[in-house]
């Protein structure tokens, strides 16, 4: 019995709206990672814990040097990526780290109450900029998980509800951005864990 690529991936459509609604919001994004306001610890806690959800071997990997270069801790990223943030959080992160686990957690459909439990604790300018960073995150993820899809069916291993035109389309669309950060991950010796 040959098991299925499980991570969840673009389908067409959900990659068109995706990639739509990063294109519209691409201004505000880049704001949110690098406005000085903005913790930047936070944001960076937020983007290992979405891609520990979604399985983005890639985005851990790249995400948790870019937190070391940012200051936040070996051990806080191990934690992270277990989904074990609570041992390091400081009572200001840790609601924002939970509802990026429930955001990846329920397929990008949070629980409306979640939602409004974070625009309470953080305010709307912070709690939108939260949401922004983990839909950002999330396209990411899923970008890379699409092309672990693809390289699960050439081993015989298809994505459920995958479609073999998306993916080759996909594959040939992408081949040439993905590859370089799949032979650096793979030449990385010092990757955390991941």
């Amino acid at each position: 019995m040959t098991h299925r690529f499980t991570k969840r991936i673009f389908t067409a459509r959900s990659f068109l709206n995706d990639l739509g609604f990063l294109l519209w919001n691409l201004p505000k994004i880049i704001l949110v990672f690098t406005h000085k306001q903005n913790p930047k610890h936070l944001f960076e806690k937020i983007v290992i814990v979405t891609d520990a959800v979604n399985g983005c071997i890639y985005c851990s990997w790249l995400d948790a040097k870019l937190a070391m270069k940012s200051g936040v801790s070996e051990d806080e990223i191990k934690d992270m990526l277990q989904l074990q943030f609570h041992t390091n959080a400081s009572e200001a992160e840790l609601n924002a780290l939970l509802y990026a686990q429930h955001y990846a957690e329920t397929n990008s459909k949070p629980d409306p109450a979640m939602t409004n439990k974070l625009f309470e604790h953080y305010g709307h300018k912070t709690a939108r900029n939260i949401i922004l960073a983990i839909r950002a995150v999330t396209f990411g993820n899923m970008y890379f998980n699409t092309w672990g899809a693809i390289i699960s069916r050439f081993k015989g291993k298809p994505a459920e509800d995958s479609n073999v035109i998306f993916e080759s389309l996909y594959f040939l669309l992408n081949f040439i951005i993905i590859v370089p950060f799949v032979i650096l991950r793979r030449l990385d010796k010092k990757a955390i864990g991941i």
